[in-house]
C-alpha cells in the first residue's frame, strides 16, 4: 500500500471504508480462484490485498 493510499483512508468515513472493505475483499475472492487454475502473475498481491483489509478494518473499530 502507498503512502498516498494510507492518507485515502484517514479521510474517509465509515460508510466509504465499508465499500472499499467490500471491493478488496472481492478481490481476493478472485484472485483465489486465479491462484487455484494457477493463472496469478503476482504472487504478492495476495498478501498486500489482506493488509488492506486490515488496516481498513483497524480504521472502521478505532472509529
Amino acid at each position: 500500500m502507498t503512502k498516498k493510499m494510507k492518507e485515502n483512508l484517514k479521510g474517509m468515513k465509515t460508510d466509504e471504508l465499508k465499500k472499499e472493505l467490500i471491493e478488496i475483499e472481492e478481490k481476493i475472492r478472485v484472485l483465489r480462484f486465479k491462484a487455484e487454475g494457477s493463472k496469478s502473475k503476482n504472487v504478492k498481491e495476495s498478501v498486500t490485498l489482506k493488509k488492506q483489509v486490515a488496516r481498513i478494518l483497524t480504521k472502521i473499530n478505532h472509529k
